[in-house]
């Protein structure tokens, strides 16, 4: 149980703080979740935007089909990541998560303000400015050039997404697109991939009942790639400070992709975009205890951008401001247990 007394400057954080992991659990895998057809876009267009901010305003979380990433792209990408984190723990090493920059390799170093301890997983983070050394090109010479191609992919997926958001809150087309320009030296999206340890003692599901703690994401929009068979993701149907939350299993699917909107855009769209609690629960009795593997995309505005809604019901920040805000929260509190 969470038992930290610290208050954070963003009231996302201490509402996170304060639900800890109290809740009920559906019954109904991926009941809340809708599914979006992707297909033949520019023509269905109006059609799409309409289910995508119905998805973003009741609920937060939707999963996309038909949305031009092959599934054999995707697991090529979940090819490389397993040969990263197949690397001996002193060669990860080598290319350490740098303070602020949300680059590089952390073990177990993600604290969440919903339970004060370490989310039981180890992940590799690539946001393009900020790489300088981070490359495991030694060891994994293809490992630079496939990955950054990946991520432009995911990028050019999550500029589309956002677009319709845009269009919807009255801004140009291409305001988002311009928000997160990857030319420029202030880009900080970031790809993340992503390695759950496995179950060795069954003593493990004994104690702590998550693999990552309850959270919302900092950023604008995040889109996870899962496989088939390595299930546990489940978010609440809307964020929610009452004091029991409904969870719904996110079905793991091959090809699939899972979004949900984060913080910086609930803030950006003055909340009307909802953006969603989820973890990542530990496998139970019966269940695959093997490791699993996601990949994440987050969508976060350049540094410099202000973001400021079209009401401005927030005070102005930089996505910078905001985003350090956020980070320092998840890796240097240091809750009791």
């Amino acid at each position: 149980m969470n038992t930290s007394t610290t208050h954070y400057p963003l009231d996302e954080l201490n509402l996170e703080r304060s639900l800890g992991q109290r809740s009920s659990e559906s019954e109904v895998e991926g009941s809340a979740i809708p599914l979006i057809d992707l297909s033949n876009f520019d023509e269905r267009r109006e059609a799409i935007t309409e289910q995508l901010w119905h998805a973003a305003t009741e609920v937060g979380f939707f999963q996309l089909s038909n949305h031009g990433l092959s599934v054999d792209e995707i697991n090529h990408a979940f090819g490389n990541a397993d040969k990263f984190f197949g690397l001996e723990t002193d060669q990860k090493a080598q290319y350490p998560l740098k303070e602020g920059t949300n680059a590089g390799w952390e073990y177990k170093a993600q604290v969440r303000p919903s339970t004060g301890t370490a989310d039981q997983k180890e992940s590799y983070q690539i946001t393009r400015p900020n790489m300088t050394d981070l490359w495991p090109n030694r060891e994994l010479p293809a490992f630079k050039g496939e990955m950054l191609a990946f991520e432009r992919r995911c990028w050019e997926l999550g500029m589309k997404v956002l677009s319709c958001f845009a269009d919807r809150l009255g801004f140009e087309r291409d305001f988002f697109a311009k928000a997160h320009d990857q030319d420029s030296e202030q880009y900080q999206s970031t790809l993340r991939l992503l390695h759950y340890l496995a179950i060795k003692d069954p003593k493990q599901l004994e104690g702590e009942p998550w693999r990552a703690g309850a959270h919302t994401d900092f950023d604008c929009l995040t889109m996870v790639f899962q496989k088939t068979g390595q299930g546990g993701l489940q978010a609440s149907a809307g964020k929610d400070a009452s004091d029991t939350l409904t969870w719904h299993s996110v079905p793991a699917v091959d090809g699939i992709i899972t979004c949900n909107i984060g913080d910086m855009l609930m803030r950006w769209s003055d909340d009307q975009l909802k953006s969603t609690l989820h973890r990542v629960r530990m496998p139970r009795a019966g269940e695959y205890m093997g490791h699993r593997y996601s990949m994440a995309f987050f969508c976060q505005a350049n540094r410099d951008v202000v973001i400021e809604g079209p009401n401005k019901r927030y005070p102005a920040m930089t996505a910078a401001e905001y985003l350090n805000m956020r980070m320092n929260a998840n890796y240097t509190e240091k809750s009791s247990t």
